[in-house]
């Protein structure tokens, strides 16, 4: 195994950055160092705990000018978008840390005379972030401001993609003065982070990426008794009613399917529409679509960069040939987005119609710029076709119709369900999956009792 990682920009497929990987002493250091430091920082006032994390918010942000090329050189996101996810980040972080006092306060039960009886919000001690480059800050920042709040010491290992976000992290945290040994950064391989969390040093895992990767996870773990926090992938559903606005509906599903280049666990990417508005749908939702301009991301015009890898390109151009060879139809051509060049990282935005779920499209993830819709003709349908699927993180419904979709959501098989929007994490919200898009939680009051153990006080005072 080489001592180095190499960043292959999508952009061109150089060498964009190169970096040592943590060795076994800085493993061991780092793991002390952060057990040592957790041991004070959970006697910190949490409002001290508050104005450092805020810091490190502030010193991420006064870094964007940076970031946001960083980012596209990275992982591709057109420079015009990039400046949206350092919002998202500091969205997240600033509400997760001004809802700390409530979340981690103690739980009192009705009073007994002669006893002080509560619940106290324990730390559980080093937590470690495994994160991955599709949204490599918004992802990331989810744990880790919460867990430090909490009282825990931080172990990041950032995807080897995106491996410039962690020392931006890193960066930030020493800006902020946030004391030595809390917050670490390393480059580790499989083998080192599958030891790590064997190893019985870390307290708590929470992992951002595939299902194969969670899988990873849980037989790295199955020796421990630690927590495990799996945020997998998606094949999120729309389902167009009869009654939906229909621009609205077109102009937010087609952002939802091909933001990022499709490059996220909860874009949109299959639709369901109503077949009384499918016609009209369909042809706003090309036309739309056909707007977008494919190429090179640090060009402010380009709206749709890169995907991460060829190979990633290769799979969904993969998808899009079995599709139209089992009947479907491709209403795009590529030949209108010129840099659309086989074999290589940029792919044209697809939509496909006359498609089934005996069509890996409709099944299996996709996590690219590639959607396809189908009409319905009832809710029994559509709700049929929702939950035929071995994912459930989120899905939407699009109807002026509250009392329906409220009684629609209880029926389908999801961790969020929208409303008249999609492709979006509110952080007063619990982010959770069903089936294989994972377990567990982040953000929300409910993403700190994933990072926190409870602790009873019966204290018989009256004798």
């Amino acid at each position: 195994m080489t001592s180095t990682i190499q960043l292959i920009s999508p952009v061109d497929g150089r060498v964009y950055a190169e970096r040592q990987r943590a060795d076994a002493g800085q493993i061991e250091q780092a793991l002390a160092s952060a057990a040592s430091a957790q041991a004070l920082w959970k006697r910190r006032p949490l409002d001290e705990r508050a104005a450092l994390c805020s810091a490190a918010v502030d010193a991420m942000l006064a870094m964007q000018a940076e970031i946001v090329p960083e980012l596209a050189w990275q992982m591709g996101r057109p420079v015009r978008f990039g400046a949206g996810e350092l919002r998202g980040f500091a969205e997240r972080a600033r509400h997760m840390i001004a809802l700390a006092p409530q979340a981690l306060a103690a739980v009192e039960p009705e009073p007994i005379a002669g006893f002080r009886r509560w619940i106290s919000r324990e730390p559980l001690g080093v937590v470690l972030v495994v994160a991955p480059w599709n949204y490599p800050y918004l992802t990331a920042v989810n744990s880790i401001i919460p867990a430090l709040m909490a009282g825990n010491s931080v172990i990041l290992k950032h995807a080897s993609q995106t491996l410039l976000v962690g020392e931006r992290f890193a960066q930030a945290f020493r800006r902020a003065n946030l004391p030595e040994g809390l917050f670490h950064n390393l480059l580790l391989s499989h083998l080192d982070t599958a030891q790590m969390i064997a190893g019985g040093r870390v307290q708590r895992v929470n992992f951002t990426g595939s299902v194969g990767g969670g899988k990873d996870m849980q037989r790295a773990a199955v020796d421990t008794f630690i927590g495990v926090g799996l945020e997998l992938g998606g094949k999120d559903p729309a389902y167009v009613r009869a009654d939906a606005n229909l621009d609205h509906a077109v102009e937010n599903l087609v952002d939802g399917s091909f933001f990022n280049s499709g490059q996220s666990c909860c874009a949109v990417e299959r639709i369901y529409v109503a077949a009384s508005l499918y016609p009209a749908f369909v042809e706003r939702f090309v036309a739309l679509t056909r707007q977008y301009v494919l190429g090179n991301p640090l060009d402010p015009a380009t709206t749709l960069g890169p995907m991460v890898t060829p190979q990633a390109a290769d799979f969904v151009r993969g998808q899009i040939a079995q599709a139209l060879a089992q009947g479907g139809r491709a209403l795009i051509n590529p030949e209108d987005f010129p840099a659309d060049v086989p074999g290589s990282a940029y792919l044209a935005p697809q939509v496909l119609v006359d498609v089934s779920h005996r069509m890996a499209v409709m099944r299996d993830e996709s996590f690219g710029p590639v959607v396809g819709i189908m009409p319905v003709c009832s809710d029994d349908e559509a709700i049929a076709l929702i939950n035929d699927s071995p994912f459930g993180l989120s899905a939407s419904i699009w109807t002026q119709d509250l009392a329906a979709a409220e009684q629609l959501g209880h029926a389908i098989d999801t961790g969020t369900l929208f409303m008249n929007r999609c492709d979006y994490l509110d952080p007063a919200l619990a982010w959770t999956g069903v089936k294989d898009s994972g377990r567990g939680v982040t953000l929300s009051s409910l993403g700190y009792e994933h990072l926190t153990r409870a602790k009873s006080f019966h204290l018989r005072h009256e004798i």
